[in-house]
């Protein structure tokens, strides 16, 4: 549900079997009470995986990394986070770099590390040197000519 709030849609990638998929989501359901409600594709063959660079050198043909990409409503590909198959990943995460890239985008702005929403942003530097020059006055917390943040 916090996805699809933040106008965001979940596809799930697997080199598994569709009946691998079937008795996976069954299984946690029944286990951990946890429905999975986005679609899972089967990718038997690997396109996709390799493709995306899922399936890493040295690895077992039937072993791909976890991987979670954000492919904005363009069709572009705006970030990768790779876990080994050893570690969980972070839902909290994955929220807050959404959150991050949206109001990237609807702002003109970039968003500092650990940033969250309320935080200050990044103001694109200045392109000349009379922008550069009038940056003081226009009200923003500017540490040098180059890095300013602003609320929003």
């Amino acid at each position: 549900p916090k996805f699809a709030e933040m106008g965001c849609e979940l596809l799930g990638l697997s080199i598994d079997s569709l009946f691998s998929h079937l008795a996976w989501t069954r299984n946690i359901k029944e286990k951990f009470g946890v429905e999975i409600t986005f679609p899972i594709i089967e990718d038997i063959k690997m396109d996709v995986a390799r493709a995306y660079g899922m399936v890493h050198p040295g690895a077992a043909d039937t072993q791909a990394v976890r991987a979670t990409f954000f492919i904005d409503p363009n069709g572009i590909l705006r970030a990768m986070v790779y876990y080994p198959m050893s570690n969980g990943r972070s839902i909290d995460e994955f929220v807050r770099l959404l959150q991050a890239l949206q109001t990237s985008d609807a702002n003109g702005v970039a968003t500092p590390e650990n940033w969250c929403p309320g935080k200050p942003v990044i103001v694109p530097p200045p392109k000349t040197a009379d922008a550069a020059n009038k940056r003081a006055s226009e009200g923003y917390d500017t540490v040098d000519w180059y890095y300013s943040t602003k609320s929003l």
